[in-house]
């Protein structure tokens, strides 16, 4: 059942990454990768306050392994680094890395403890 639950969670959570980050693509037109951004960071925040809650383990696999797991997305980010080095947009390069993984970090701890 757990499986089944991770497994849903995570095609909703894909679908929901889809929609804004083709939103993004039309809407925001900077250098920097803003709908992976608002995504990582947003999931960062909420899997923290899921943690934080003490999330019954059905309900984990289905919201923090499933949806959030589906929803955020460590690979596009870093494919996303890589074009920007690639391109020479090294300023936007860092702010990106910078934003991105301490600000995730930041926004777990942040969601963990007004979970708790």
């Amino acid at each position: 059942m757990t499986l089944l639950l991770a497994g849903l969670g995570a095609a909703l959570g894909s679908l929901v990454r889809y929609w804004l980050t083709n939103y993004g693509k039309k809407h925001f037109t900077q250098n920097l990768p803003v709908a992976t951004l608002v995504i990582n960071l947003s999931g960062a925040f909420l899997l923290g306050l899921l943690f934080g809650g003490g999330a019954k383990p059905y309900l984990y696999a289905l919201l923090g392994t499933g949806v959030l797991g589906g929803y955020t997305t460590f690979s596009t980010l870093n494919t996303e680094l890589v074009a920007l080095w690639h391109n020479h947009s090294y300023k936007t390069f860092w702010i990106y890395a910078l934003l991105s993984y301490l600000g995730g970090i930041i926004l777990v701890f942040i969601g963990f403890n007004l979970g708790r």
